[in-house]
């Protein structure tokens, strides 16, 4: 391989032939996107480059007014030698990994990632590479995900057991890429209200012609019986919850693998969907990449790294500001909360 031509600084991941950043975590003259969550997506650089999918929810995250340029998927662009083009990552809409070619070297970012089908975004593109730089939120064998149907089976089930008792069912998930997943997979068993936070970004995915349950925004809500209402984790124990009373509390996360982990959200239901590879799919990916160097970006990367060396990969860890799947935080905009 030739001299190191990607790798962290103190702004971000930096391709220094192409003078550009890869989801700065600091303002920079130019940003290269893979996707618009709030870890990859910061507000303040000068430019932006990112997939043509991904455009308008990077608008709808950090101004309309930003400076942005983007391109279809697998089309290419030279910057400062380098060949850079964007491929469908999978892991929400518009969500790409990068890969870039310089002197004959071909690295990829893999920003965050999932395997699995996925109705509201384009699925996931095994890229080859000499290299690759890969999230490893969920990397320890524990993490196995079931198929993304029999969740929303699962949920269906606990969601039809409340409305049998008369009682609401209130789902915690992200507001961007979880809840519109969950409102493409779930079954039509009654009324669907939505947090404020999540109206602008449904209507989105909706203009972008993906289908989703029917669904009203939580401030037209009218006292009803078997409701689901669909909000973000940072609306638990707010007062906010006290309308849908009396209700039952889940959640939907690759976390909720962990029983301590729902115990500790005082959670009644916890279900397991993920928007990230699981342990066997970062195998996967890395052994269909053919590369020969891998890099973990973030999560369980001490450990991965150990795994990539036993099998035979030249693997190290980039400390970075990403946070992949955190069930304890939250993305919500302050213009798009709802109180």
């Amino acid at each position: 391989m030739t001299k190191k031509w990607i790798y962290p600084t103190p702004q971000g991941l930096y391709c220094e032939p192409g003078d550009f950043f890869i989801d700065p975590w600091r303002p920079v003259a130019k940003a290269v996107i893979t996707h618009a969550h709030s870890d990859h997506a910061k507000r303040g650089s000068a430019s932006y480059l990112t997939a043509e999918e991904n455009e308008p929810l990077l608008r709808y995250r950090l101004g309309s007014d930003i400076s942005v340029q983007s391109l279809r998927w697998g089309e290419k662009i030279t910057i400062g030698g380098v060949k850079l083009s964007f491929h469908p990552a999978g892991h929400i809409r518009g969500s790409a990994q990068i890969r870039l070619e310089y002197k004959g070297e071909v690295w990829v970012i893999t920003g965050d990632y999932k395997r699995h089908e996925d109705p509201t975004t384009t699925s996931f593109e095994p890229i080859k590479a000499h290299g690759i730089i890969s999230e490893c939120t969920f990397g320890l064998p524990i993490y196995q995900w079931r198929s993304p149907q029999a969740v929303a089976e699962e949920i269906g089930n606990w969601w039809a057991a409340c409305a049998a008792v008369g009682k609401n069912a209130i789902l915690y998930a992200y507001a961007l890429g979880k809840a519109q997943r969950l409102l493409a997979l779930l079954p039509s068993l009654g009324p669907v209200y939505v947090h404020g936070s999540l109206i602008g970004l449904n209507q989105l995915y909706e203009a972008a012609g993906i289908s989703l349950l029917p669904w009203k925004p939580a401030s037209e809500w009218k006292k009803e019986e078997g409701a689901l209402i669909i909000a973000p984790p940072s609306a638990q124990k707010s007062r906010w919850l006290t309308r849908f009373e009396p209700h039952e509390e889940a959640q939907a996360s690759g976390w909720m693998a962990i029983r301590g982990r729902r115990r500790q959200r005082a959670l009644d239901r916890g279900f397991v969907l993920s928007d990230h590879a699981d342990f066997y799919q970062i195998l996967e990916t890395i052994r269909e990449s053919e590369a020969e160097k891998v890099i973990f970006t973030h999560g369980y990367t001490t450990q991965m790294v150990k795994i990539a060396r036993l099998y035979g990969y030249e693997a190290e860890e980039w400390r970075t500001a990403y946070v992949g799947e955190d069930d304890l935080t939250d993305t919500v905009e302050p213009s798009e909360a709802e109180p």
